[in-house]
């Protein structure tokens, strides 16, 4: 980090309020923050705290219905908030650049992105002419770690993985040198290794260019790989700031506390997770004193009628609470016990997949003529879930996950195998299946905004699978609906509601109860926590092991977060790229032996417990190699040269029925996950060895 002890960046007590109604509401309250040059500002808290509105200030750029009542904005000592348009744009995306959320809303889909960086530098003329301009565009695509970069730029967005268009909206942003990074939630929507790479890369650039950085998002697990320090927002409020060593090491206010406990976490050889947040934000019950009253376990009467001012209680470390004194500086206390499991499943098998394959797109005949058939995306799967267990699907983006639950679902037909639920073969298409059959498998997907109809009230969502699967009277839907929104923690009163009058925690709780009040066997949970915040999600997967322990409901959780999976699934299945890797439970699955997948995931899962991060660690993004043995070659550090390359690996059963599909034997991938030597000559050997695990 520089030396310069002059910020780059100042928030100046800013206050911001939204038109509400006929009113005002107050979304910022006498915000300070300062960024020096070379310095990561890592800025968190929940949905709603403000954290967006107030990043996007350092563009000088405010909502239409907002006002600043109070305060500056500085950047290189000019107040943004004074600037016209013009002068603005100057600086926007010259001095100051922002990397969003979504690459694939942000890049202009008609427009190769080598054309979009293009216009960056003409607009702002870093460079003389179109020889210089083609130069700089395959510079920072290169600098980005992108392959090839004249053939990227040739692509159009569409055309490139979501990690890639990540590192196209970086390159952007990268293309005019800018002294201030704007990171808003850039790596929310990734899986664990593409985000890996990303936060490696970051690190990287940072380390080469001095850049300043302010790194918006509600992952302090990320944050705790990146930042130098964090700052923490609850309703438009600063509540602490510190080095970040001293905030996930000695958290002083009860709200960071909360956020820090409330992460599930890999650590010790077991999975924590920490008592969720009571309640959730909600701006029209604040109370004039400190806006997290209603849900702190330390407050006091005083508390609620009192306004909280930023103190500092130590080097660098400042904490808006005046019971700081009286509060634990270690989370630890704050930890839950490990979750307490049950049971793995009844030994009565719910569902299973015998040498399931799975295809986009139809078999017509001309395909079949001109060989043109879809490739497969999942190869000969076989896996069997247990009833009354969770059973996980882990991977990567584009392993095969949802594939899986889409034929599991009946929305896609397997192209070879088939599918048992029960005694019964399952038929491959929805459309085939009895109205009883598909009552017993519903599916929860991944964003409620896109699976519940914005224009009917809950009640009415929640009607339907009754009125559809279920024999009951007029009289006793009501009742049912209760039943349901209760099952899901969400008094009988939502019913009335539209999806938009929810939040985003209580939108994907109505998802959940509209697959409960159908009285299913198996749920089919897509990704449902991972667009949430860290106090929604934990919520939510207290919720999920509420419905584990209590009723008989069988659950395929799909998901990329392994720390959640571990906290609340039972056994654990491993895929890449369609290919079934690991199999067993889950706290075999998450100690050695690993398979190098496996190994790989694990060591890209952001923690607050690792706060350093190699940015000349393998590149775990590597290519693959087409037509391999093994569908990990290419990728693996652990591979065993041609004999991985040419010969099939085997499925090894370890203790406990621990399934691994791999040539290394269970000494070698014990050594390995502890990074000591093993023999590689005899490893490669494709000769097996008396009681290998064969």
């Amino acid at each position: 980090m520089s030396s310069s002890s002059e910020p780059v960046a100042r928030l100046d007590r800013i206050c911001l309020d939204y038109r509400h109604h006929d009113g005002w509401l107050r979304v910022l309250q006498e915000v300070s923050l300062d960024i020096s040059p070379g310095e990561v500002i890592g800025l968190v808290g929940e949905s709603g705290c403000g954290k967006s509105t107030l990043s996007a200030l350092l563009l000088g750029y405010r909502h239409p219905s907002a006002r600043v009542t109070n305060g500056r904005a500085l950047f290189e000592g000019t107040d943004l908030l004074k600037l016209e348009r013009e002068a603005l744009d100057r600086i926007r995306g010259r001095r100051v650049a922002l990397i969003p959320q979504n690459p694939t809303t942000s890049l202009n889909p008609s427009m190769r992105v080598g054309d979009q960086i293009a216009e960056v530098l003409r607009f702002h003329g870093v460079t003389p002419g179109a020889a210089a301009t083609t130069r700089r565009v395959r510079e920072v695509l290169e600098s980005v770690s992108l392959p090839d970069p004249p053939r990227i730029a040739r692509r159009y967005p569409h055309q490139l993985s979501g990690g890639q268009q990540q590192r196209v909206a970086i390159a952007m942003a990268l293309a005019c040198n800018p002294s201030l990074l704007i990171l808003d939630e850039p790596t929310t929507g990734l899986d664990v290794t593409t985000q890996d790479q990303i936060l490696r890369l970051l690190a990287k650039l940072r380390e080469l260019h001095d850049m300043a950085m302010l790194y918006v998002t509600h992952d302090l697990g990320v944050v705790a790989q990146i930042a130098d320090r964090v700052c923490v927002m609850y309703a438009g409020h600063v509540v602490e700031t510190a080095h970040k060593a001293v905030v996930f090491d000695g958290p002083r206010h009860p709200y960071t506390q909360g956020l820090i406990a409330s992460i599930p976490r890999i650590a010790d050889g077991e999975a924590r997770t920490g008592h969720p947040l009571k309640g959730l934000l909600r701006r029209s019950e604040l109370p004039r004193g400190c806006p997290f009253f209603p849900r702190c376990d330390f407050s006091r009467p005083s508390c609620g009628d009192s306004p909280q001012r930023l103190e500092t209680i130590g080097n660098g470390h400042q904490v808006a609470c005046q019971r700081w004194r009286d509060i634990k500086p270690d989370v630890d206390a704050a930890r839950a016990a490990p979750t307490v499991r049950r049971a793995s499943g009844t030994n009565e098998t719910l569902l299973s997949l015998e040498h399931v394959s799975l295809r986009y797109g139809r078999r017509g005949f001309l395909d079949r003529l001109l060989g043109l058939a879809a490739p497969t995306v999942v190869h000969d799967v076989s896996l069997t879930i247990e009833r009354g267990e969770v059973f996980a699907l882990v991977g990567e983006s584009g392993s095969g996950k949802s594939t899986v639950a889409k034929a599991i679902s009946g929305l896609l037909a397997p192209f070879t195998g088939e599918l048992r639920f029960g005694d019964n073969v399952l038929p491959g298409s929805v459309e085939e299946r009895p109205a009883n059959l598909k009552r017993r498998i519903q599916y929860i997907f991944q964003n409620p905004d896109a699976s519940l109809n914005p224009r009917a009230r809950v009640r009415t969502s929640l009607t339907r699978p009754i009125v559809k699967f279920l024999s009951v009277s007029r009289l006793d839907v009501g009742a049912r609906i209760a039943t349901a929104l209760g099952e899901v923690r969400l008094p009988e009163s939502y019913a009335i509601h539209y999806p938009d009058q929810l939040s985003g925690g209580e939108r994907q709780r109505v998802a959940l109860a509209r697959a409960l009040v159908a009285q299913p066997d198996l749920l089919l949970c897509d990704e449902v926590l991972s667009s949430l915040d860290v106090s929604v999600q934990a919520s939510i997967l207290g919720l999920l092991e509420a419905l584990k322990r209590d009723t008989a409901v069988t659950m395929l959780f799909i998901s990329h977060d392994l720390a959640v999976v571990r906290s609340l699934a039972d056994r654990v299945a491993v895929l890449f790229q369609g290919h079934l890797c690991e199999v067993g439970d889950k706290d075999l699955v998450f100690a050695p032996p690993f398979h190098p997948y496996t190994h790989s995931l694990l060591q890209a899962v952001p923690d607050v417990g690792k706060r350093a991060r190699s940015i000349d660690s393998p590149d775990i993004g590597a290519s693959t190699q087409a037509g391999a043995a093994c569908a990990f070659v290419g990728r693996c550090p652990w591979q065993l040269g041609n004999r991985c390359v040419e010969e099939s690996p085997p499925w090894r059963t370890f203790r406990a029925g621990l399934r691994i599909r791999c040539h290394h034997e269970t000494i070698d991938l014990e050594r390995l996950a502890r990074g000591e030597s093993f023999d590689r000559t005899r490893a490669a050997s494709p000769q097996r060895q008396p009681g290998n695990g064969d």
